[in-house]
């Protein structure tokens, strides 16, 4: 078995003195689970049964995800910490202790990722005939080609930078390498440090021919004399700072949101830094200077062999060598979509049933893009209203939302402002939908609108009509290809008018939500996911069948890890499939013994969210945005519809049946240990259900 230990060493079992469900001891921390998830798709890149180009896909991912950890957890453990505040979290840890576990096992992730580069994937892609070789190593014909390269199209865009009496230390951007070096003053002879930034415009592997590449880095350092000509230059380094990225939401203060946010981002450019890597020690001299020019500790360095940044590494990853990757696929169009056509004949076949969808595996573009388009050029459509979390720069929905306004539609967009990550893209998109005359507004500037909703308002023979789609990822294209979600357009009229109420409060004053079929957070979410899982122990303790299953991104809210093992100790059976972080301690005798959790890692990212509920013999589906975790339980705008078209439930129970019976994909949690099973053979469940769709779920 391939094992990733656990976070921290805990007892074996509930020991007699234990002081219930409330005790420390049942909680992972949220921070370390993170981690523990990143060694899991490290793990990816290391598993030999994955294509060449794949693992370092795997790796790439790997490198991002660890960024992002340092970026927004680091930066905000680090906030807090400044704060002087006690608060512990429900695994027992005060701010302090989680921010010295998180800088040690990160950096140690760190050179993991490093390792796994250097000694399992360069010596893979060399048999495959994909080298990273040195410039020296080159022979001059081809030095001289990469000198007029470099000369013609890297010199112009550098800007040497010296520290002395009349240059400042210059600010070192959030990601970007540079070149920390030292030059000697030929008039005094006095060393100083320079730096000069790898232009991130630039392609990082700088071909050679052959499959072969040089690091742009390198190709940098090996022409530092055009750079500091006439001065003596040593000791290069490579160096790479990572920024806070995470900022609070904005609160009632702010008087435009837009500008808000477009000003809190440009003020992120120059956030604090949280951790710097560089590559080899740098000179005693050279280190002090550099932590207190960026506010850092010793503790915040990470010292490696390089190359540094290896979230670039998708450049190799994008290499066009078929044999050496995934077998590439075509989402399928179900069955609906390719038989109706004409102006409503989709819009009829959803008010004769309920359709769900299923991507990768089913077409984004096809479904979702197609019921937003032909909504747009439908002349019997009156308005359309859309929440958007996150999109694509080039998002076919919406232009075609913008061409639905110049048609004279009534069209109204929900932009979440405070997407992390994309704040910038809906920054952008909001302003190009404002000056085509579509409706923007931003919601709620205390939570965020993570909710995946469409309406469609249409007019037909049998007066107005409205219809939904509700699902459990963004309406996003491009992720639409990687990530699994699932989307079920309904024309029934209870649901869509829960739609129009929750488009009403994110656009009106009103401090009240109250909907008769979704299940809406903050206002009944939680209360009606907790209601449903009481009625399981009641059923399970009146000796009817009682079980769980749950399927989400994370498991983070203390009081829902509680709950669960209450359920689990009055004889419910729970069964989750958890991606990523997990607080949960699984099969823990006297605490869990009932609850099993499964992590699915793979080809593509498991973004789905699904709930059912044994409810005696008669399940209840659930779908939406909202994973167990308090900020999208209490602070933020979620959605979850039920699902009870017998067609739709048996495709919804047909996956959480092949999810929990994976092994090729899956990692099973035993008390705070994941363990898979290295020699689990092909296909796993991504491939499965690639062969299967489309899923026949329309009739």
């Amino acid at each position: 078995m391939t094992t990733i230990p656990p976070v921290v060493p805990v007892p074996a079992e509930v020991p007699a003195e234990s002081s219930g469900l409330d005790d420390p001891r049942w909680y992972v921390n949220r921070e370390l689970s993170w981690l523990e998830f990143d060694r899991r798709v490290l793990a990816e890149a290391l598993d030999g049964r994955n294509p060449p180009l794949e693992r370092v896909r795997f790796l790439a991912i790997a490198s991002s995800n660890l960024d992002e950890f340092y970026t927004t957890r680091v930066g905000w453990l680090k906030r807090v910490a400044q704060t002087g505040g006690q608060v512990r979290t429900p695994d027992g840890m005060s701010v302090p202790e989680q921010l010295d576990a998180v800088r040690e096992r990160g950096a140690a992730l760190r050179l993991e990722i490093e390792r796994c580069w250097i000694e399992s994937l360069a010596p893979v892609l060399r048999e495959a005939g994909i080298q990273i070789v040195t410039y020296g190593s080159l022979p001059e014909t081809a030095r001289t080609r990469l000198t007029a390269y470099f000369l013609g199209e890297i010199f112009p865009v550098l800007t040497p930078l010296v520290v002395d009496p009349a240059h400042p230390f210059p600010f070192i951007s959030g990601g970007s390498l540079s070149l920390v070096v030292s030059v000697r003053d030929p008039r005094t002879g006095q060393l100083r440090f320079a730096r000069v930034k790898v232009p991130p415009n630039r392609p990082r592997l700088v071909d050679v021919g052959g499959l072969r590449f040089v690091l742009l880095e390198e190709l940098i350092a090996a022409h530092l004399h055009t750079l500091f000509p006439g001065v003596e230059v040593s000791d290069v380094r490579m160096l790479r700072v990572l920024r806070n990225t995470d900022f609070e939401t904005p609160g009632e203060a702010a008087d435009d949101l837009l500008e808000m946010i477009a000003g809190e981002l440009q003020r992120l450019r120059f956030a604090s830094a949280v951790s710097v890597e560089v590559d080899g020690e740098l000179p005693p001299v050279r280190l002090p200077l550099l932590l207190d020019e960026l506010g850092l500790e010793p503790a915040d360095v990470v010292t490696a062999r390089g190359p540094l940044g290896l979230a670039n590494m998708t450049e190799i990853a994008n290499l066009q060598m078929p044999d050496l990757a995934y077998q590439p696929y075509l989402p399928a169009t179900p069955q609906t979509f390719r038989r109706v056509s004409g102006r409503g004949a989709l819009f009829s076949a959803i008010q004769r049933n309920d359709l769900l969808v299923h991507h990768p595996y089913e077409s984004f573009d096809a479904t979702v893009v197609r019921f937003v388009r032909e909504a747009a050029e439908d002349p019997s459509v009156l308005a359309i209203k859309q929440a958007m979390y996150r999109t694509s720069p080039d998002s076919p929905i919406l232009e075609a939302l913008i061409d639905a306004a110049t048609r004279g539609k009534q069209v109204a967009v929900l932009v979440e402002l405070s997407a992390r990550a994309d704040e910038a893209n809906n920054i952008e998109w909001a302003r190009r939908l404002e000056e085509a005359g579509v409706h923007v507004a931003y919601g709620n500037p205390q939570r965020k609108i993570h909710s995946k909703i469409c309406l469609v308002v249409r007019d037909d023979v049998q007066g107005v009509r409205t219809f939904a789609h509700i699902g459990t990822g963004n309406y996003n294209s491009r992720t639409a290809r990687v990530y699994t979600d699932l989307g079920m357009f309904t024309a029934d009229r209870e649901i869509c008018a829960d739609i129009i109420q929750v488009f009403n409060y994110l656009t009106g004053l009103s401090d009240t939500l109250a909907t008769k079929r979704l299940l809406v957070a903050p206002s009944s979410l939680r209360a009606q996911l907790k209601q449903r899982v009481q009625r399981e122990i009641a059923h399970a303790q009146a000796g009817r069948p009682a079980r769980l299953i749950f399927k989400m991104n994370a498991l983070e809210d203390a009081e829902f890890t509680r709950l669960l093992y209450e359920a689990s100790q009055a004889g419910v059976q729970v069964d989750l499939i958890v991606r990523g972080i997990c607080r949960l301690r699984a099969g823990v005798p006297g605490l869990s013994e009932r609850i099993r959790v499964v992590s699915i890692i793979g080809r593509f990212l498991e973004h789905s969210r699904v709930y059912c509920f044994e409810n005696g013999g008669e399940p209840e589906y659930f779908i939406g945005s909202a994973d167990l975790m308090k900020r999208n339980l209490d602070d933020r705008i979620e959605v979850v519809t039920p699902v009870r078209d017998p067609a739709l439930t048996a495709h919804l129970r047909e996956l959480l049946d092949l999810s929990l019976a994976e092994r090729r994909q899956a990692w099973e949690l035993n008390d705070t240990v994941w363990q898979r099973d290295p020699a689990a053979p092909d296909p796993g469940i991504h491939a499965i259900l690639l062969d299967r769709a489309p899923f026949d779920l329309s009739r």
